[in-house]
């Protein structure tokens, strides 16, 4: 009798990559998961020697070992054995670790960008060998972050709070938050006003047009009452339009995604995080069920800084354009993107493997979320190949001559769209056509109604997880595949609390980071840690030893670690951060202190006055309660939500989800408002949305003149 054939081994990490795999190979191949790493630094010690060259110990991970048994029985019967990880550092570190563990037979290294038939035969009939290479980036980052995680975290334990950790990535990250917050608090707003005028021309035609220039000057107007003074001049000038311009504008299309830009886009259009959208895309890369017992890839491997489309996908679309929208839509050459200097082109941009596929087909074998970004991935994919779109833009200048002698100039522009070229599949939300009347060079105009808006200088942003993408890549810190892990990371150690989409640093977070700025300048500076990332690529690339980069880190951080266990100041003792807050029982200024349960205020005065409180972050605003003398406070619950509540409370019940504000509702008279999901106003007793604006009309000879002010707290609500 003839014995059984052997099957081939393939090993891959998820589940949901098997199964995809198993619907393209043939009964001669099985296709297991190792569910991602087998073997890592032990958990319980550093686990790397520091005099021997930073030679790490690895270990199996704790709940690997049954797998890992499966995997050797398996192996050992197999006639072939393929490794199968995904292609970025940490799946090549998995296929390493798997080649040690497993049957002494040879093992073959197969990479493929997508989940796709071809792709998996092209890399089965072309298998590799491991890229030593990109191993040794993935150790030398791992151990770069374990002797700074093992190192610094003892100190900060007693230095500051058992428990807390230091990531020589996360920290960088954390600093920048904290700045930007000591950007935002020093910030001081300043109030001016902005003018502009709806005109009639002799065809009834109505025109807004901007305020641009006083007797050649910017305006700047200060307060409400020069704003009237230039008003009540302004209704009795002469107005006529002194220049006229058309141009022909060309928008270009979007590159393609890469993993930063994916994430970015996936917050803005989406509201997804970019832990949510690494998730969803992770599962269109390994596979989705798509009827017929088909199963494929929907998009290739989604960790990539590189713009690059293969030829034979570039060649796929233009016949779908072609096709679908029409040869007019077609560039003449196939569109060719710049990649960032730091980029290691060695994967694809992020496409549908299929343009065929398109989101429509697609979209009821989905969840709402997987098809959501598949369709923003396809657009924005198959938009890339397109033509550019033409616009027509017209800008008039209007001047006025008022009887004092002043001249004024209003500009005002407008566009509309001639041809949408890529457009027409995909759009970000600040494209927006506006149309204005075609206006002779010449006509006289006449004042219809004036409208003078108030506003006050705004502090930078706080960073959204978008936002704080973005400045991480554009700083070199980090790499497509630690964006996410890199913000989900602070938020989970308390370092950051998600506020209506934005990240604010905790008071823990500012402590830490000023211990880390004063004792460890180099290390979490930011120039630094891009130059690591840089020294890191540059293994993957075989330009560097991991060993020679470790050792030239760890030289610095050696240094900065022996002079912070000296000299770093003691919070569990002193405190860090002052604040304005006075001690009720001394008159001495309070202080933030690290306790075993969190944050609290203590008396500076320590140990004569040892006064403490909860640290509760004061808004401002008087408790709404009738008769109540207490003041609203944000507090944290313990899983690190905000909520509001009175300072007097449980004697006062008042409770809030929502930060409140003092304005009185304008439809059912309630004493406060809250601020909503998006930062708007709503009233909590009747409900209504409320505008940031109250608008006053006043009549100037016949002209009516709108005055838009900003409710007393709006300005703080656009912050």
């Amino acid at each position: 009798m003839e014995k059984k054939k052997v099957k081939n081994l393939v090993i891959v990490e998820s589940p949901a990559k098997a199964k995809t795999i198993n619907k393209f190979l043939g009964s001669n191949y099985q296709v297991e998961s190792c569910f991602g790493h087998v073997k890592d630094l032990p958990k319980n010690k550093l686990g790397v020697d520091i005099d021997n060259d930073f030679k790490p110990t690895y270990v199996v991970i704790p709940g690997k070992k049954k797998i890992l048994n499966r995997l050797r029985k398996l192996s050992s019967e197999a006639e072939k054995i393929f490794l199968a990880t995904d292609m970025d550092r940490e799946g090549e570190a998995i296929s390493w670790h798997l080649s040690q563990e497993l049957d002494h037979k040879e093992k073959l290294r197969i990479v493929f960008n997508q989940v796709t038939k071809k792709a998996l035969q092209e890399a089965i009939a072309n298998p590799g060998k491991i890229d030593i290479n990109k191993v040794d980036a993935q150790q030398g980052r791992r151990i770069l972050d374990r002797l700074v995680g093992y190192k610094l975290s003892p100190l900060l334990w007693e230095k500051v709070k058992r428990g807390l950790s230091a990531g020589r990535v996360q920290s960088v990250a954390v600093r920048l938050l904290c700045e930007r917050e000591d950007e935002i608090e020093a910030f001081t707003p300043e109030e001016y006003w902005s003018l502009s005028v709806i005109f009639t021309d002799d065809k009834k035609r109505k025109i807004e047009a901007n305020l641009y220039q006083i007797d050649g000057k910017k305006p700047k107007i200060k307060d409400e009452k020069s704003a009237e003074k230039i008003v009540k001049d302004l209704v009795k000038g002469n107005y006529k339009v002194v220049g006229v311009k058309k141009t022909k504008v060309k928008v270009f299309p979007y590159p393609p995604f890469i993993t930063s830009t994916l994430q970015q886009a996936a917050s803005s259009h989406l509201r997804f995080s970019p832990a949510k959208t690494m998730k969803i895309a992770q599962d269109l890369y390994e596979g989705q069920d798509i009827g017929a017992d088909e199963r494929v890839g929907l998009i290739t491997y989604m960790r990539t800084d590189s713009t690059r489309i293969a030829k034979e996908a570039q060649l796929s679309v233009r016949k779908w354009i072609e096709k679908n929208l029409g040869k007019e839509y077609l560039p003449e050459k196939i569109p060719v993107y710049k990649n960032k200097k730091t980029s290691q082109d060695a994967h694809e941009a992020i496409r549908p493997t299929r343009v065929d596929l398109t989101p429509e087909m697609v979209k009821k074998y989905l969840s709402s979320d997987h098809y959501k970004l598949y369709n923003l991935v396809w657009r924005r994919f198959v938009a890339s190949q397109m033509i550019e779109a033409e616009f027509d833009r017209v800008s008039v200048d209007i001047q006025g001559i008022l009887p004092n002698k002043k001249e004024l100039l209003f500009k005002l522009e407008g566009r509309w769209i001639k041809f949408s070229g890529f457009m027409k599949v995909y759009q970000e939300k600040s494209e927006k056509d506006k149309a204005i009347p075609i206006l002779d060079a010449g006509a006289t105009l006449s004042v219809e109604k004036i409208i003078l808006r108030q506003h006050f200088t705004q502090p930078p942003a706080h960073y959204t997880e978008a936002t704080l993408v973005k400045a991480l890549e554009e700083k070199g810190i980090g790499r497509p595949s630690t964006y996410a892990p890199i913000i989900s990371t602070i938020q989970q150690r308390g370092y950051v609390r998600w506020v209506r989409g934005k990240l604010i640093p905790t008071p823990l977070a500012r402590i830490v980071n000023a211990l880390l700025v004063t004792n460890f300048a180099t290390i979490i500076d930011t120039n630094f840690t891009a130059k690591m990332e840089e020294g890191l690529d540059e293994v993957e690339q075989g330009k560097k030893k991991w060993t020679y980069l470790v050792g030239e880190f760890y030289q610095h951080f050696k240094r900065d670690l022996e002079r912070a266990e000296a000299n770093m100041k003691n919070i569990k003792e002193d405190g860090l951060i002052p604040t304005s807050m006075v001690c009720e029982k001394c008159g001495s200024k309070m202080v933030v202190k690290i306790g075993k349960f969190g944050e609290f205020l203590a008396c500076s005065n320590y140990p004569k006055c040892k006064n403490t409180k909860p640290l509760d972050h004061k808004i401002g605003m008087k408790c709404p309660v009738p008769g109540c003398e207490g003041e609203i406070v944000e507090k944290l619950t313990k899983k690190g939500r905000s909520f509001y509540a009175c300072s007097r409370y449980p004697e006062c019940k008042f409770l809030s989800w929502d930060e409140p504000v003092e304005e009185a509702c304008p439809y059912c008279g309630n004493s406060y408002l809250v601020k909503d999901q998006s930062g708007g106003l709503k009233c909590p007793r009747c409900g209504k949305k409320v505008k940031s604006t109250v608008v006053e009309k006043i009549n100037l000879d016949g002209v009516i003149c709108e005055i838009v002010k900003l409710r007393k707290i709006s300005h703080a609500v656009s912050s």
